[in-house]
């Protein structure tokens, strides 16, 4: 794993990003911001750590997969509340209060969606 910029997941990233502020700021309730949100979310953060980092796209997913299950089971025993920030909607909104197995479910999809991309374009996206 190596330090290395990639204009192609920077830009994803970004796209990804605006989209997820989208959600966030217009839509309160609902599938698009409580599922696809968190299938989108474990997209956005795999696209910012590629732009970065020259890594294997399984080594990334996996370790995406399991810090997103790692913040989803805190939600479990409601460590906002441990750290006195359950009324700081910035805390919540990036860490989330509330366990769902859907959010499970969601990260879980989100990279094996990612995983199939990165399948695709390395068998067939290459000239």
């Amino acid at each position: 794993m190596k330090l290395s910029f990639n204009t192609y997941y920077f830009v994803a990233f970004i796209i990804l990003l605006l989209t997820e502020i989208l959600i966030a700021k217009f839509l309160t309730t609902g599938f698009i911001r409580h599922t696809v949100g968190d299938f989108l979310v474990v997209i956005l953060m795999y696209c910012f750590f590629k732009s970065v980092l020259t890594a294997k796209p399984l080594h990334v997913a996996l370790g995406l997969l399991a810090f997103s299950f790692l913040i989803e089971f805190l939600q479990l025993f409601q460590f906002l509340k441990l750290l006195n920030l359950e009324h700081n909607r910035m805390a919540t909104l990036i860490l989330g209060s509330t366990f769902h197995v859907s959010d499970l479910v969601a990260y879980t999809l989100g990279i094996l969606f990612i995983l199939m991309i990165e399948f695709i374009y390395k068998h067939y996206g290459k000239s």
